[in-house]
């Protein structure tokens, strides 16, 4: 439900989008230019829909871009076996990308509307959504009251609310609180976060525990598996998978220390924005390195280096051929990518200093052993080394990730249980109108 007395930041939020509203054609056109749109899609930024509202109830999950969407495949895929229909939002092309590829049959997936009055208006009496899910902090302020005004019930799931953010946050009391009023429900990921989501003001608010770590492994298509395996045979194989800026140098650095140790060292460099992946070539051959690119439909020969996984959703190939893996966006200031995945699938994680938006999840593995911090491109080099020469070390690691990660997991189970009063409501009040 709306809050009474709205603050004057979310006052004057909802005025200048409003006014603002006429530019935002030459925004999308600017995110257009950069590859950040769909061309065959601009409508839906508009909150103008070329799908028809399906049938029955109609449950909304909105999450921010790829990593939210992965964590709740499972929850909708088993919301989906309870015969509700699922409408998917997200913001970026990766993410539609992704949730063409995994979503379950019949979810339908859109972009998310620019967060302007109008728009989310139109979105919203096009879809009537009676049950809308937003997934871990991406709160838009006119989408989010502009829902709580149509009498839809908001739960946050997998709710997440890092250090940082809760310090910027906290400068503004009165507008999270009131943002975080309109949530009939808040589920976070951890203590923490449900102790900083309380503190700032939301009404309820329950600890279910991190989707992610309920994550099924990533898949790979056999083929492909199959002719990247042939490419490499008996190569020794060390990876980065979702790097940032700055950290593809630091692994290409690590691989020129290595090579004199494993001379038919293969390193495979997944970036976590694929359109990076020309920029990563010109790096390693800048340092003398030999690279391809997987985007070109390039496979690593005999004397490649460095192979660059400059795509979507491939990252269950390399999982599975790379023993040792390093977790990217934690040696640059990014807050660190999921480690769930590899872990998975038997890789043993390295990673750096900057895990913020995983703390719980890193910390207990680096307790447990299961994974290790490495501080800089130095020790990133000198780890990855003892790993490779160390194979009872690495199954060790690789067995205490996984024994973290079964003990960390239930969220899925937790999540459901605390949603499923509000389906019920909803499968009663459909018998209701069927009778």
């Amino acid at each position: 439900m709306v809050p009474e007395g709205l603050p004057l930041t979310l006052h004057a939020y909802r005025l200048l989008t409003g006014a603002a509203t006429p530019l935002v054609p030459a925004l999308i056109s600017h995110r257009l230019k950069h590859g950040k749109e769909h061309p065959a899609r601009l409508s839906e930024r508009y909150g103008v829909a070329k799908i028809a509202r399906p049938g029955g109830p109609l449950i909304w999950v909105h999450g921010a871009s790829v990593g939210e969407l992965m964590s709740v495949i499972p929850l909708i895929e088993r919301i989906r076996e309870k015969d509700f229909g699922v409408l998917c939002t997200s913001g970026t092309v990766t993410s539609a990308s992704l949730a063409e590829q995994r979503m379950p049959k019949g979810v339908i997936h859109q972009f998310v509307t620019v967060d302007a009055p109008r728009y989310v208006r139109r979105f919203l009496d096009h879809w009537q959504p009676d049950l809308a899910l937003f997934v871990e902090s991406d709160l838009w302020p006119n989408l989010v009251m502009g829902s709580a005004r149509s009498g839809v019930p908001l739960i946050l799931v997998n709710g997440r609310l890092s250090e940082r953010s809760f310090d910027r946050w906290r400068r503004v009391p009165g507008t999270i609180a009131a943002l975080l009023r309109c949530f009939d429900l808040c589920l976070a990921q951890s203590a923490a976060d449900a102790e900083r989501i309380r503190e700032l003001g939301a009404p309820h608010v329950t600890m279910t525990g991190n989707l992610k770590l309920d994550v099924p492994e990533p898949p790979a298509e056999p083929a492909s598996l199959l002719a990247l395996r042939a490419a490499i045979g008996e190569r020794t194989v060390i990876a980065g998978a979702s790097t940032h800026a700055g950290e593809e140098t630091m692994l290409i650095d690590a691989h020129r220390r290595l090579r004199g140790s494993f001379a038919a060292l293969l390193t495979i460099v997944a970036p976590r924005h694929p359109d990076r992946g020309p920029g990563i070539l010109e790096i390693a051959h800048s340092g003398g390195l030999k690279a391809r690119l997987r985007s070109r439909g390039e496979l690593p020969e005999a004397d490649t280096d460095i192979y660059v996984a400059d795509t979507l959703g491939e990252l269950g190939l390399i999982y599975r051929l790379a023993p040792i893996v390093f977790v990217g966006g934690s040696l640059a200031s990014h807050g660190g990518q999921n480690p769930i995945e590899p872990i998975k699938l038997g890789a043993a994680i390295l990673h750096g200093p900057n895990v913020w938006n995983f703390a719980e999840i890193y910390e207990a593995l680096d307790k447990s052993h299961g994974a290790e911090e490495v501080a800089d491109a130095s020790k990133l080099a000198v780890r990855l080394g003892a790993l490779l020469k160390d194979a009872a070390a690495r199954a060790a690691v690789v067995a205490s990730a996984r024994e973290t990660v079964a003990i960390l997991g239930g969220a899925l189970d937790r999540t459901l249980a605390a949603l499923d009063p509000w389906l019920m409501q909803l499968r009663l009040e459909r018998r209701a109108g069927d009778a």
